[in-house]
């Protein structure tokens, strides 16, 4: 008798490589059908921004080749998923259903519904860790609560069993006899048709060979000089390998798996490659997803529940600024033109942003994550959250609230001959180094010599750095102080 079909949901583990849902259903035997549903209504209020839908239809596209490349295909349907499941079961005659686990609160309470109906429907249904290296449940700290520093975090993780081997893809997989109705990717309307998308386009390739393409290209070039290189957005020092991640075209495992294996062969000490940067960074992915889960209210609400009456202003023209990069400070605007163009911005440069955004101009950091959720192409819930909250000072692990990033100072440490700035903020480019991260300190003689005309070519300061990090300063010493005081009272 033979076995019954399988169905493997796909979420966001858009691959074949290291799939454990995928390997459950070839354990299984008999026909798999790969079936992915879009119903982003059940992820409101973070259903995909325009970026992560432009990144969407591409890795949807790529993960469907390499299933005709096997002979089967992606069955992609559209609309209420439990309904659409049931439907390609009824058709298949699948008798179990497998998928990888994600950790977003709408999506934890939504999956729950799904596997109750599937059991009771006498079904097979499970789901795996298919996404990060520990699941949130199980790293506690000595009061078995969630760690909220992420230093103690990563060093218990470090304590624990290292990850199993990655597993490899699949050789073959059986189609069913009959396939069900489906969609293709173009048809689910994901990609934006304005010209937005282009420099996406010029600067990406999505799909499980971009990722491993990308990870081979990083510990060939840029790995080893990662530690120093990681804070320079003007030097291809860090992976970029976040949307990657996001999608689950390669996994936190596959990481582990390829820095192990540059320690073996030589690449950097034997004993330090648990303990290096890179692989501390895939811990702060880890670090994000583990608070999502315990503290599922913060991607909308600070952990510190004292930064609720936080005296954030309302500005909508600061907010535009800041989101067309129009601030006048050179290093904000040329990370938000960075952004705009390709649906990334490197890593220093968003804590430069979020910091201007908090706590120069004082608009609360809800517009940032909202702002950062439509258009970068790596916007994951998790560390979007942790990213505003550790730049608002509101939570886990936190910047002390007197970190006040100077944009200028930021700008000639970490772009020092400008080719970053001069890349996205062209007309700027003709300026001495002395003066381009400060454009409105150059002599009047420099501007006139270069043709450049502020606050027509390029904007004035919208703010004075030096005044608004007073006025930030004293609003947060008043959040600070009213909570002392509340707690004298207790």
């Amino acid at each position: 008798m033979s076995r019954s079909p399988s169905i493997v949901w796909f979420r966001n583990d858009l691959r074949l490589a290291d799939n454990p849902a995928l390997q459950a259903a070839m354990e299984r035997g008999g026909a798999i059908v790969p079936v992915f549903v879009h119903a982003p209504e059940e992820e409101t209020p973070w259903s995909p921004g325009g970026a992560s839908r432009w990144w969407l239809h591409q890795s949807l596209t790529a993960l469907d080749a390499s299933l005709r490349r096997q002979h089967s295909r992606l069955v992609i349907r559209r609309g209420a998923t439990l309904e659409n499941l049931l439907s390609i079961i009824h058709d298949t005659g699948a008798g179990a259903v497998f998928w990888n686990r994600r950790y977003e609160p709408a999506i934890i309470a939504r999956d729950s519904k799904i596997k109750a109906a599937l059991l009771g429907a006498g079904l097979a249904a499970e789901s795996f860790n298919g996404a990060l290296l520990h699941e949130p449940w199980i790293v506690q700290n000595q009061s078995g609560k969630p760690f909220q520093v992420f230093t103690p975090f990563w060093k218990h993780c470090l304590t624990r069993p290292d990850p199993a081997p990655p597993l490899a893809a699949p050789q073959k997989i059986i189609s069913p006899k009959t396939w069900p109705f489906l969609l293709v990717p173009g048809e689910l309307e994901l990609e934006p048709k304005i010209k937005w998308a282009e420099g996406m386009r010029a600067a990406w390739q999505p799909g499980e060979m971009g990722a491993a393409g990308r990870l081979k290209q990083f510990l060939a070039t840029a790995f080893a000089s990662y530690t120093a290189d990681r804070n320079r957005p003007d030097l291809p020092g860090t992976s970029r390998l976040s949307p990657h991640l996001h999608f689950g075209e390669i996994t936190p495992r596959q990481i582990w798996d390829a820095v192990r294996r540059q320690a073996e062969a030589g690449h950097l000490p034997a004993a330090a490659w648990r303990t290096s940067q890179f692989l501390a960074e895939v811990g702060w992915r880890e670090f994000a997803h583990h608070l999502l889960f315990h503290f599922p209210h913060t991607p909308s609400e600070p952990l510190r529940a004292d930064f609720k009456k936080f005296p954030w202003r309302a500005n909508a023209d600061f907010l535009q600024r800041w989101q067309k990069g129009q601030t006048g400070y050179p290093i904000v605007d040329a990370g938000m033109r960075e952004l705009w163009t390709t649906g990334w911005m490197h890593n220093r440069v968003r804590m430069i942003v979020a910091s201007f955004l908090v706590k120069d101009l004082l608009v609360s950091w809800t517009e940032g994550t909202r702002w950062f959720w439509d258009t970068l192409v790596d916007a994951d819930l998790a560390q979007n959250t942790l990213g505003w909250q550790w730049s608002a000072g509101c939570g886990a692990d936190a910047a002390p609230y007197f970190r006040v990033f100077n944009p200028v100072s930021q700008g000639e440490k970490f772009d020092p001959d400008g080719s970053y700035v001069r890349h996205w903020c062209p007309e700027l480019a003709k300026l001495p180094d002395e003066w381009l991260h400060q454009p409105w300190q150059a002599p009047v003689e420099i501007i006139k010599s270069i043709g450049l005309q502020l606050g027509q070519d390029y904007p004035q300061p919208i703010v004075a750095h030096d005044l608004a990090r007073k006025s930030a300063l004293a609003a947060f010493a008043k959040i600070r102080a009213q909570k002392n005081e509340r707690t004298m009272h207790l």
